[in-house]
């Protein structure tokens, strides 16, 4: 028998939004907590979350998440929550009145980028982006493809 311990993802990234830097030229970036129930914060432990077609809006000085789905907790019973319930965001009033004056002046969206776990919270970080055109996202996944086969034949020296 072997005495090898079991390898635990240390890594505290619940989910990362992949997709945001293929569709957005991410010009800012902000860490923000969340507003969650119980039920809500043990799925997000076992990485039961969807941020695909998230976004931010602003209503009365304040940030919400919208389009996320936390899916529900096996063991929730009737406290369980909302799958697809909007989320208050928490920032500070100069981090929302920058992001509201990116999108009015420069035509900008704010998308979350990655849930990750901070001290025990989770936290999400939203990134300031303009969309890219199908040219950008051409020339993005070409300069990929080079860096790619550099290190390949860095690799193989």
């Amino acid at each position: 028998m072997s005495n090898k311990k079991k390898k635990k993802d240390k890594s505290n990234v619940l989910i990362k939004n992949k997709k945001a830097f293929h569709d957005f030229h991410i010009l800012e970036t902000y860490e923000a907590g969340l507003e969650l129930k119980g039920t809500e914060v043990k799925s997000c432990r076992e990485r039961k979350i969807s941020i695909a077609d998230a976004y931010v809006k602003f209503e009365n000085n304040e940030a919400w998440l919208l389009n996320v789905n936390i899916s529900l907790y096996t063991h929730g019973n009737q406290f369980n929550h909302d799958p697809k319930r909007n989320r208050k965001l928490l920032l500070h009033k100069s981090e929302i009145k920058k992001m509201q004056q990116a999108i009015n002046e420069k035509g900008c969206t704010v998308v979350p980028i990655k849930f990750y776990l901070k001290f025990g919270k989770v936290k999400v970080e939203i990134g300031v982006g303009k969309g890219k055109t199908h040219g950008d996202k051409r020339e993005s996944m070409k300069k990929r493809q080079a860096d790619m086969d550099a290190l390949k034949a860095m690799k193989r020296m």
